[in-house]
């Protein structure tokens, strides 16, 4: 296996909310998207959003989420981690940890979207930001 992650699909109780939400947010919907799948290119991956009982049935379980995850979305400052909080908290995020000094030398915050999934925004001074957003790790 090559490592990498392709796709992360998140479930949802209302797809057309949720799709409206990652809108609002600066994503863009793939034209591979449809009534039953919201598709969104995530820099070098994607983001799905889909059905969260279609989800669990194709992942072969009956437990919502199927697994614990929180999503993270690395800023280049600690100004960029209180501007996107925001944005998230325009657009309906329920914002469970407001940004604050990390005890491993950075700046963050926490949000969940509408349907409860978990997003941190993060400044990482020792994890510099490409100018396509892509993260090196040291």
């Amino acid at each position: 296996m090559e490592p990498r992650i392709s796709l992360i699909t998140l479930g949802v109780s209302d797809l057309p909310r949720a799709r409206s939400f990652y809108e609002q947010l600066g994503f863009t919907a793939s034209s591979a998207s449809t009534d039953d799948v919201a598709f969104f290119q995530a820099g070098g991956m994607a983001l799905a959003l889909w059905d969260r009982d279609a989800l669990a049935a194709d992942s072969g379980t009956t437990v919502h989420p199927p697994g614990a995850v929180t999503l993270a979305h690395n800023v280049r400052s600690p100004a960029d981690v209180d501007a996107v909080v925001e944005e998230a908290r325009a657009a309906g995020a329920t914002i469970v940890r407001p940004g604050a000094d990390t005890v491993w030398g950075g700046y963050s915050a926490a949000f969940h979207d509408p349907d409860g999934h978990a997003w941190e925004i993060a400044h990482n001074p020792g994890w510099p930001i490409a100018e396509d957003g892509s993260i090196q790790l040291p």
